[in-house]
């Protein structure tokens, strides 16, 4: 007799599938604001927006993945970081304009679906969503037989966030004189992994696994330190201060990113030795010769934020910073100019 043939025999486990979804219920639900209504498993999410909060309040959305950094994740079998990337590239970015992130919905396609792997993904998306005070509200895993290699994935989100009308952060505010207040970031965040993966596996043949005398784990490990989250630490200067711009220094680095927070007819110079550039960024540099130009627009250099605002209200951001133990460096200031960006001294000639 012939064999019948199962979705399973096609390479698709709807029980691994329901297997994921009972290892992640509780840390799901562990991200739930009061504004969430229904559970996991509807057919979307929903989320009760408490609009009577605002006078008129503007939904802020984006979307983004984590690329070519998952490489390394499947190279060292280490899949509960890559979560956080995924939230913190798109929480970060509604963050300039100044939203607060509401709920996050993740897409999560897999080769074959490894439940311990999914919830290992997952649970990283959940533990990003709560630090940001934002909702995991719903999501999707698709086993794609045949279209992924076993063992790998690709993850990538949304985010929907909130601000109120008359305090969305445009170029618009941005004044020559204003100063530029930087966040340090984690490492290198998840931009520039195509360069990263091109100088340290395939022109030094490194495999993860080594360790260096400038920071106290592999290197792998090092080059996965997930992207840091900036709500906590920006919210509440959004909040109780003017802000003329913010800017989340992602892929295009530097030269790409901070145009895109001010009018046409003013310039931005740095000085980069106004904070120290993290060990991994020199040492990338070295091991593939890099031009520094090259480093400053591909890498954050170890600035992940951006908070740009009069010199009189960034002396106050500065102080609330501080007190909160947050690390701030005052790294240049706005002047008139052809819309780009100046740097100038550091460790790297740019």
């Amino acid at each position: 007799m012939e064999k019948k043939l199962t979705y399973r025999d096609a390479g698709v486990d709807i029980d691994a599938g329901n297997e994921s979804v009972k290892l992640i219920k509780d840390s799901v639900r562990a991200t739930y604001r009061p504004e969430v209504l229904g559970d996991l498993g509807g057919f979307g999410g929903l989320f009760a927006l408490q609009a009577a909060k605002y006078k008129e309040p503007v939904l802020v959305s984006g979307t983004d993945g984590v690329g070519t950094k998952l490489r390394l994740a499947f190279m060292l079998d280490k899949h509960d970081t890559v979560g956080q990337d995924a939230v913190a590239m798109c929480v970060n970015d509604i963050l300039v304009q100044g939203a607060e992130p509401l709920f996050f919905l993740d897409y999560l396609a897999v080769g074959k679906l490894v439940p311990e792997q999914v919830a290992a993904v997952v649970k990283g998306v959940a533990a990003a969503c709560k630090e940001s005070g934002c909702a995991l509200i719903g999501g999707e895993t698709a086993e794609m037989a045949g279209f992924y290699a076993d063992g790998e994935y690709d993850i990538a989100g949304f985010a929907v966030g909130v601000v109120e009308k008359s305090k969305i952060i445009t170029s618009e505010r941005v004044q020559e004189g204003d100063v530029l207040l930087a966040l340090p970031s984690s490492g290198v965040h998840s931009n520039g992994f195509s360069l990263v993966r091109k100088i340290c596996f395939e022109h030094k043949g490194f495999t993860g696994a080594e360790t260096f005398p400038e920071f106290q784990k592999t290197l792998g490990e090092e080059l996965l330190t997930p992207t840091r989250l900036y709500p906590r630490a920006c919210l509440p200067l959004i909040e109780k201060f003017d802000i003329h711009g913010m800017v989340h220094i992602t892929g295009g680095g530097f030269y790409e990113n901070i145009p895109r927070a001010l009018p046409e007819h003013l310039a931005a110079e740095v000085d980069a030795s106004a904070w120290q550039t993290p060990p991994i960024f020199r040492l990338l540099q070295e091991w593939g010769n890099v031009d520094g130009h090259e480093m400053y627009r591909t890498f954050n250099m170890g600035v992940g934020m951006v908070i740009i605002a009069a010199p009189e209200e960034a002396a106050k951001i500065r102080a609330h910073l501080a007190s909160a133990g947050e690390e701030v460096y005052e790294i240049g200031c706005v002047k008139k100019g052809a819309h780009d960006v100046t740097i100038k001294g550091g460790v790297l000639d740019a």
